[in-house]
């Protein structure tokens, strides 16, 4: 493998697309970010995130191929199929255990991992077959490469953990090669591009002098506006580029598929009597077909219109004529066969959303910071009614700055971040971690029914043991460490649960607000010494992904111990 070699895949709810470098040694780094839809006539930056399987839950086609091939399906056959959209959603703020199941658009059931897995493949083959095309037919394989993934960064653990098994098993990485995929958190890689932008990058306020990073001390908040989430981080600029977190990761599922969702009901709305919900079971394709129309419209802020299919004008005249449904709707009407809407009705389908980024925006504003700029980055961001709105609401205290093609900025950096990972050089913990430990029994300082005997030593279990604490700055590579004993003399491995809490002062690990996320498993396969043998447990946290070491000190044995983030069933 070569460092020097990069992709990265920008995995989003409503798009996904990916970036490669292929640099040699000392040479200028080089950057190809792909388009896709050429066959459909368009050129874009990213394809839906769409996957479709036939009844036998086989992989067909992914992207704009899987909704062109969805959208000729009819009837029964549409039925039979599986077209998934908006699924990342599924990982978001959820128990998540290897077996979930997610509903694809005519009501049946899939595994969400084998969803995720097969669309991974998809962008893998896809970008290997893309590379080979642009370097003479060189022939790469996964292993060349340094992947680098992209997440929300309000995910939790369990999440990207998901996201490394699903990679997993669509081949990106293989036992031996798990180094080689790096998680980077998407308004990170949206933050490390934007900062070395030119002033004449951003559209919206003008701000003058040069490039961010240019200028250390520098705040600034990135809002990462995706079709599932929005995702908020703040950065300080430090000496030679670098950058330092200054509030945990924050933001909501209120993106741009929010919008979309109330676009829907207010066509329910229109559509009564359970016409809309009849068209919708039976012309599912047609759907999925009208909203992809609707991604359109979101971007502007004006009057638009939608033909009305004529599956759906035939529903409608079975009860009653189609001008009739629009007589107790506001800010809609029916023209010849379109369906009009105001922009005044466009914009209150923006309403729940934007309530939610400017509530996070100001509970960020609200601390000893000194906030400079806000950027506004991801698909969502092209709306003009959300950019106008932001800069409405916070123009007077900070430049709102969007970069130009704001869709890309997050594929571009997460190249750069496969290149220098340390570039975020401090975050803040999200939570407080710890793990479980016994210590000497204290009548005074512990409960009665945490006492454990063992040989005769009185011993109080489930002390939370604290590793780091909620909003402590972590630097990337730093790392914290705990020495266990065993409780037992002849005992031959350690088991030990991870726990994490919103609170800084835990005491004991089955307190209401500590939860369980993980477990460690340690060997000690050499018992002499009974109880005052030592593993050492080494724990980072400054990455994207919390990563441990546990070592038997006593065979010097040193191996990955095992975090399991994910639920067992």
């Amino acid at each position: 493998m070569s460092d020097s070699f990069i992709i990265g895949i920008d995995f989003g709810t409503a798009y996904s697309g990916y970036a490669f470098s292929l640099t040699t040694s000392g040479a200028e780094p080089d950057f190809y970010m792909k388009k896709w839809g050429k066959e459909f006539g368009l050129d874009t930056p990213k394809t839906p995130s769409c996957i479709l399987f036939n009844e036998h839950e086989e992989f067909l086609k992914f992207g704009y191929e899987a909704t062109k091939a969805y959208s000729k399906l009819r009837g029964e056959n549409a039925k039979k199929h599986y077209f998934l959209q908006n699924f990342k959603l599924a990982l978001y703020n959820k128990k998540l255990s290897r077996d979930v199941m997610i509903k694809a658009a005519n009501g049946k059931t899939m595994k969400a991992l084998k969803v995720f897995t097969e669309s991974l493949r998809y962008l893998k083959e896809d970008a290997l077959k893309t590379i080979a095309e642009n370097t003479e037919g060189t022939k790469f394989k996964a292993s060349d490469f340094t992947w680098v993934l992209t997440v929300p960064a309000i995910w939790d653990s369990s999440a990207k953990q998901f996201m490394r098994e699903a990679a997993t098993q669509a081949a990106i990485i293989t036992e031996g090669t798990q180094e080689n995929l790096i998680i980077a958190l998407e308004p990170e890689a949206a933050s490390i591009w934007c900062k070395t932008l030119p002033p004449d990058g951003f559209i919206t306020q003008y701000y003058g002098g040069g490039s961010l990073d240019e200028y250390p001390g520098t705040q600034y908040i990135v809002v990462d506006c995706g079709g599932g989430t929005i995702d908020i981080t703040v950065h300080e600029v430090q000496d030679g580029g670098a950058l330092k977190e200054l509030h945990k990761a924050s933001g909501n599922d209120l993106g741009g598929q929010t919008v979309d969702r109330k676009f829907k009901e207010f066509l329910r709305e229109i559509f009564s009597d359970g016409v809309w919900d009849e068209y919708e079971e039976n012309f599912p394709s047609e759907v999925q077909k009208i909203m992809y129309d609707f991604m359109y419209f979101k971007q502007v802020d004006e009057d638009f219109e939608i033909i009305c299919p004529m599956s759906l004008g035939t529903l409608a005249k079975k009860r009653q004529e189609i001008e009739n449904f629009f007589e107790t709707v506001k800010g809609a009407s029916w023209d010849g066969g379109a369906i009009c809407t105001s922009k005044e009705t466009l914009r209150s389908f923006f309403a729940e959303s934007l309530k939610g980024i400017t509530d996070s925006l100001r509970e960020i504003l609200k601390k000893d910071l000194h906030i400079e700029y806000i950027l506004l980055v991801g698909g969502y961001a092209e709306s003009q009614i959300l950019r106008q709105h932001v800069i409405h609401q916070f123009g007077d205290q900070c430049k709102v700055l969007c970069p130009f093609r704001p869709q890309e900025v997050i594929t571009k950096g997460a190249v750069q971040f496969g290149r220098n990972p340390a570039v975020v050089a401090f975050r803040k913990s999200a939570l407080t971690y710890g793990v479980s430990v016994y210590e000497k029994f204290d009548k005074f300082q512990h409960r009665i029914n945490k006492k454990y005997t063992v040989d005769g030593k009185d011993f109080c279990r489930d002390i939370f043991r604290k590793l780091v604490e909620e909003g402590e700055d972590v630097g990337w590579d730093e790392t914290r460490e705990y020495i266990f004993h065993p409780i037992e003399e002849h005992q031959t491995s350690m088991d030990m649960a991870f726990y994490c809490t919103d609170s800084k002062y835990p005491k004991y690990v089955d307190d209401c607000a500590v939860k369980e996320i993980g477990y460690f498993h340690v060997d000690m396969p050499l018992t002499e010494g009974g109880r005052n043998r030592k593993v050492r447990l080494e724990i980072t946290f400054g990455t994207t992904e919390i990563r441990a070491t546990g070592t038997d000190i006593l065979t010097g044995l040193n191996k990955s111990a095992i975090i399991d983030f994910i639920t067992k069933t």
